[in-house]
């Protein structure tokens, strides 16, 4: 039961999202580069992708700029994985005790941050992997580049920062760039859409997809005029370990972070001297369309048998 209410849940949240206008392009901040997109198919699905953005400096170092989303495909993390071995030094966020190790496969579902809460819902939701589930973070080229835990809680107490507020803020955000909204009738409509095609699940997920495509927009309106401890000093904290990394000698380094975090590491890597050489696109949701697979109203009344068969 628990998991059908979390799914009603998810399904209003995906209504109101498709309620809400798409952001158009010439109202949009201009970006450096962009590190997350939703590719349509032309049939009703698409992908969520991902970007791993090389650079280059002219002392012949190498830098990509690996973008992730935190929960996704394991096929999507299994890829990682090998194209992690290729680097010299992959610097990775995570803030963690001081001194602690990362978190073994399966540990990370025993945290009870916020953040980790909300990760775990969707993973569950939406059938997908969670990121410290797959990933290896004991490959003896990753290198912790973020806060620890400690600092990270007091910088966020020195400046009235939590995740609430920070989600509030994005969703006034949200607010004040809406212009219109479709009417009651057009967003019931989307709604009976989305429960009664085939394969319910990624519907939902297309729909979820297409606002994480805006996520670059979101990260720096959630920036705006000042800095945030989630963004701008963890960023600080990845530089000062790649100008460490590289003094080192290592040549070809990766710096493995999410999303949110990549616009600004992007402008901060060229003013360190580094230009953009090409763009990869990894897939993190495979979000084809299954025709074959049973609606949700024939869901629905198959539990509804089962049910009734099981009361008997």
């Amino acid at each position: 039961m628990w998991r059908s209410g979390f799914i009603a849940v998810l399904v209003a949240a995906a209504a109101a999202a498709w309620a809400s206008p798409a952001s158009q392009p010439a109202t949009r901040p201009q970006l450096l580069l962009s590190f997350i997109r939703f590719v349509e198919d032309g049939r009703g699905g698409g992908s969520l992708q991902t970007a791993d953005v090389a650079f280059h400096n002219r002392a012949g170092a190498t830098v990509h700029l690996i973008a992730a989303v935190h929960i996704g495909e394991k096929s999507y993390y299994d890829a990682l994985n090998r194209q992690f071995a290729g680097f010299d030094a992959v610097l990775f966020e995570m803030v963690k005790p001081r001194g602690a190790a990362p978190p073994a496969p399966g540990q990370a579902e025993q945290s009870n941050s916020d953040i980790a809460t909300f990760q775990r819902f969707l993973k569950d939701v939406l059938n997908l992997d969670f990121q410290l589930d797959d990933v290896d973070y004991s490959a003896p080229n990753f290198v912790h580049a973020d806060l620890d835990e400690e600092t990270f809680e007091k910088l966020q107490e020195q400046r009235g920062e939590s995740f609430e507020s920070l989600m509030l803020q994005q969703m006034l955000n949200a607010m004040n760039q809406s212009t219109t909204r479709q009417s009651d009738e057009q967003s019931l409509q989307d709604l009976i859409n989305i429960l009664t095609r085939p394969d319910m699940e990624r519907q939902i997920k297309v729909v979820i997809a297409r606002q994480l495509g805006d996520m670059d927009a979101a990260a720096m309106g959630l920036e705006g005029p000042g800095s945030t401890v989630i963004l701008s000093e963890r960023n600080n904290a990845a530089m000062q370990t790649l100008s460490r990394t590289l003094a080192a000698g290592k040549k070809n380094v990766a710096i493995f972070y999410g999303v949110a975090h990549m616009p600004d590491l992007a402008k901060r890597l060229q003013t360190a001297g580094f230009e953009p050489l090409s763009t990869q696109w990894n897939i993190a949701w495979d979000l084809t369309i299954r025709p074959d697979q049973p609606s949700a109203v024939q869901k629905l009344f198959d539990e509804l048998k089962q049910s009734l068969q099981e009361s008997k």
